[in-house]
């Protein structure tokens, strides 16, 4: 994008875009996943990335599911409660979990990158969140530099719980901020004030937190570009170091709770896309830089520095400069990218409970990647986190389809294709095919091609 403006946009080029379509946080995408791959094949995965990987580095999550209360604008998969002994319970089934994984990975257990997410991890009380670090920290060990973050709500996090976390080695929060307009709020069932948030990341900072993340939400129920620009100027006053400015992800015939919001008060397409362009004008001109499509970084920031270098990596949990060759991920629904695989975890308490009791990893679907899956990963990955990629002769030769289909592409002014001298391709993302990169990223998937139109999974639309 260019330095200081969100670029203008020609209404039926947004038309034709804003198409269902993956997020491409993983390829192949979970749709694409199976029943058929089972506790079995997840625990053959882990011991390949042991036994071929030893030196390298992990990257564990752990999902703490748990919440006061829904948002109705809510994605994820959550167990909402006041009971404080339903986390005794489920922290029993992680040090399960644990356990296996452990046994598993014989020596390969040092850690680049922890991350508790949720849900809301500070549910959790004081010795809960103490009892959960020592269970890691029992079985793995954290590299010099590990990236070790936790995800907290600001209406729902103590300053104890804050300063225990930091002296345990946290060193990154991320704030699920969403929208400080109280309208917008009531809308979406999550109340969060200005002062709690500032306060929050004021202790955050003087106790020595090296970074700070805050998500926002664009396209909610309510959003107006007036309320919208109040609160990025709100944020800009915090300056956390990063940004997710995600758009909503309307799905009501898939998540319940989503069935609450009035449609006549979600803005859409342009509408909704402008809400976006607000964010780039105001975040940008006030000193953070882009990354990837719809995340902001300070240019101390090191998501800056490997943006720059075309290093940039990403997983799960979102982009990142520490990414391991493997991820694992503890607890319900938790999604594992380890040995050649993608594992996800049951989404059922359950039946997670069941399994890790049983002595089984709670391996509910998952897909074992071809060579033709790997190599379209790295390419979409390029796309969706430097914003380019360079395809060699060789590829280039076996992509009659892609290379008609991003010819389309640039002549609409997404992509700029510059040939090789040793006859490969250089397609760049221009600034307005940094918006559409989930619709440019579709161009290099082979499985959602090979479905029928009337087989082909439900998805956000893109604007």
């Amino acid at each position: 994008m260019t330095p200081a403006h969100f670029p203008k946009l020609d209404p039926a080029l947004v038309a034709r875009m804003d198409v269902p379509g993956p997020r491409y946080t993983s390829y192949p995408t979970a749709p694409e996943w199976s029943t058929d791959f089972g506790a079995a094949d997840h625990a053959r995965a882990v011991w390949q990335a042991a036994t071929e990987a030893q030196g390298a580095p992990l990257s564990l999550y752990v999902h703490l599911p748990f919440c006061h209360s829904l948002c109705t604008f809510c994605g994820c998969n959550v167990i909402v409660s006041h009971d404080q002994n339903r986390a005794d319970t489920y922290l029993d089934g992680l040090e399960r979990e644990l356990d296996l994984y452990a046994s598993l990975l014989g020596a390969r257990r040092t850690l680049s990158q922890l991350h508790w997410g949720g849900g809301t991890p500070t549910f959790l009380t004081v010795a809960q969140l103490e009892r959960l670090w020592n269970m890691v920290r029992a079985r793995f060990e954290l590299r010099d530099g590990a990236e070790i973050a936790v995800e907290v709500h600001p209406a729902r996090t103590s300053f104890e719980q804050l300063e225990l976390l930091r002296g345990l080695g946290f060193n990154r929060l991320s704030m699920g901020v969403q929208d400080f307009d109280q309208r917008v709020q009531t809308l979406i069932g999550r109340h969060q004030s200005v002062e709690a948030t500032t306060d929050l990341v004021a202790h955050a900072r003087r106790l020595g937190f090296e970074g700070v993340n805050f998500d926002l939400i664009y396209g909610l129920p309510g959003q107006t570009l007036e309320t919208w620009t109040e609160t990025l100027q709100r944020v800009v006053e915090l300056r956390p170091d990063r940004l997710a400015i995600y758009g909503f992800a309307y799905l009501p015939s898939l998540r319940a709770q989503q069935r609450k919001i009035d449609p006549d008060l979600l803005p859409f397409g342009a509408e909704k896309l402008a809400l976006l362009g607000r964010a780039t004008d105001v975040l940008v001109g006030a000193g953070w830089e882009t990354i990837g499509f719809d995340h902001f970084a300070l240019p101390t920031d090191g998501l800056v520095r490997a943006r720059r270098r075309r290093t940039l990596g990403r997983n799960f949990q979102g982009f990142t400069v520490c990414a391991a060759p493997d991820t694992i991920a503890c607890g319900v629904t938790g999604i594992s990218d380890i040995g050649g695989a993608y594992a996800q975890n049951h989404k059922k308490p359950s039946a997670y409970f069941d399994s890790v009791r049983q002595g089984r990893l709670p391996t509910e679907r998952g897909l074992w990647l071809t060579p033709e899956d790997r190599r379209r990963r790295q390419w979409i990955t390029q796309l969706m986190c430097n914003a380019g990629l360079v395809l060699d002769r060789g590829a280039v030769r076996t992509l009659d389809y892609e290379l008609e289909a991003l010819q389309g592409l640039a002549a609409d002014g997404l992509v700029l294709l510059r040939d090789t001298t040793d006859g490969g391709l250089d397609l760049e993302l221009t600034p307005v095919g940094r918006i559409f990169a989930r619709q440019v990223a579709k161009v290099f998937d082979a499985r959602l091609r090979a479905h029928a139109v009337s087989e082909r999974p439900t998805y956000s639309r893109a604007v």
